[in-house]
């Protein structure tokens, strides 16, 4: 009788052993960067919950660990001859530590640490559930899918402000306010802006308030509320749109090791070559740094807009006079 043909290994299990035995091997040591899920994706050529499957894997097996500003690398653990098991690595570290109770806002902040450090793609239930050290379908009775998982997340940070009531004095003065509450927010929390819709917005209480506040910045001007809504979501616009830039160059960094500094060098000399061949006469005097100043980028922006809804008020109080 044939033996039966044996299964093919799972595609995540072949990066887990991959990426296991180069690390054992010592070509990866503590502390080395790990290919982003997204890289790994790339270069195994499965889709992205694979790669997240066989990252979540390694991370159990304490062989990675997520680290603030670096992404993943080879965990301190890692030169052990036996890393840490699935069971293990979920054990609390001290004895007699008491578990954190399951509740939404521990599986909410949980999610957000992990969007933190490792971006948004990061985020599954399964991986929150490893993490909590529960099982997925606990998750469940918290919150019913990813995407609520991230409308929760985004609402959670936006708790984190403090709106005062009423606020400055003159419209202009709340709305500088407000914008840069959701700039520090974006700043803090790089995921934030990808899971903030314009056309869909989510129907959670804190989001909503900072709707509300602005829309009461502006009482006392006569606008309809069209307009008003209007400009509550140009202002956030502005926000997003440099937060996004800030949360792009933060990604490139940690997927390329290389910084922004390191990528400037490495094109300094096709730069100067395009620069000094007198077709750009103008970008030929920009300071090097002007463009890439994101925080200054954004008070430009943000006061230039205002500037504009200045002339708007403007207008619309003298027709009404």
């Amino acid at each position: 009788m044939p033996s039966p043909t044996p299964r093919p290994e799972p595609p995540y299990r072949r990066i887990v052993e991959e990426i296991r035995g180069r690390i054992l091997a010592g070509d990866l040591r503590p502390g080395d960067r790990i290919p982003s899920v997204r890289q790994v994706a790339q270069r195994w050529g499965v889709a992205v919950a694979t790669a997240t499957r066989a990252m979540a894997t390694l991370r159990d097996n304490g062989l990675v660990e997520a680290t603030v500003g670096s992404g993943t690398v080879v965990s301190s653990r890692a030169g052990r001859k036996h890393p840490l098991s699935p069971a293990e690595s979920r054990r609390p570290r001290q004895a007699g530590t008491v578990k954190q109770p399951l509740s939404r806002k521990h599986v909410l902040r949980t999610a957000v640490a992990i969007a933190d450090v490792e971006g948004l793609d990061a985020v599954s239930m399964r991986r929150l559930a490893a993490d909590l050290a529960v099982g997925p379908m606990s998750l469940y009775r918290h919150v019913a899918n990813k995407d609520e998982l991230v409308t929760q997340m985004a609402d959670e940070v936006f708790g984190e402000c403090e709106l005062p009531v009423p606020g400055p004095p003159g419209w202009r003065a709340k709305l500088e306010l407000i914008s840069r509450q959701q700039w520090d927010l974006c700043r803090r929390h790089l995921w934030l802006p990808r899971a903030v819709s314009f056309t869909r917005p989510a129907l959670v209480p804190n989001m909503m308030m900072h709707t509300e506040w602005t829309l009461r910045a502006l009482d006392g001007l006569g606008l309809p509320m069209a307009t008003r809504i209007r400009e509550a979501l140009t202002l956030h616009g502005v926000v997003v749109t440099v937060a996004l830039s800030l949360a792009a160059e933060v990604e490139s960094e940690q997927e390329t090791g290389v910084t922004l500094d390191g990528w400037r060098l490495a094109q300094q000399k096709r730069a100067a070559q395009l620069l000094e061949s007198g077709r750009f006469p103008l970008l030929a005097t920009i300071p090097t740094e002007t463009a890439s100043d994101l925080g200054g980028l954004f008070e430009y922006g943000l006061a230039r807009h205002l500037d504009g809804f200045a002339t708007l008020v403007e207008e619309h109080a003298r027709t009404r006079s």
